[in-house]
């Protein structure tokens, strides 16, 4: 008589510890969710460094925030800083400034090492020029051309370490 009231009461306190479970499980899945819907479609920290952004951008790294709806709904243009798809090594994302858009005459060095040649490209329909804030180390359109506006994927609005430097990026 006493062991079915102990299995009952066991039951119960199963029933109520495994509704706490999946309740949790539930909410921590919806939170997963909304990370990556976030870090996906609407923006994401990404670690950035090298030399072509300097001075922007410190040589060691920096930890931007990038706004991932304004590519989407063509909110770029001149002067912005972007994370561009390398045209040359589609594994390798690229940061650099837009210094053209469709129709722009952009004119740029021909050699930034020596010489004052330049040259004038006119950006095709579809396509931005982009550069690198320090001429003498950056590979960019001026060593590959216009790159497609699809392969722009987000607009930095936010540098958020190093901390000195927290804040909009200056234009």
């Amino acid at each position: 008589m006493i062991a079915p009231k102990l299995l009952q009461q066991y039951a119960l306190r199963w029933k109520s510890a495994s509704k706490d479970v999946l309740s949790h499980s539930v909410l921590f899945a919806q939170f997963i969710s909304l990370l990556h819907i976030t870090d996906t479609y609407i923006f994401s920290p990404i670690l950035v460094y090298g030399p072509s952004m300097l001075p922007t951008l410190n040589f060691t790294g920096d930890v931007l925030l990038v706004d991932k709806l304004s590519p989407l709904l063509g909110k770029v243009g001149n002067g912005d800083v972007v994370l561009v798809r390398s045209p040359e090594n589609p594994r390798k994302s690229i940061t650099k400034r837009i210094v053209g858009v469709e129709g722009d005459t952009v004119t740029f060095l021909a050699d930034s090492g020596r010489g004052d040649q330049s040259n004038s490209v006119v950006v095709p329909k579809g396509h931005v020029w982009i550069q690198g804030d320090n001429i003498y180390a950056s590979n960019d359109s001026r060593n590959f051309g216009p790159v497609p506006y699809g392969l722009v994927y987000g607009k930095v609005f936010c540098r958020v370490w190093p901390p000195e430097d927290f804040g909009r990026l200056p234009q």
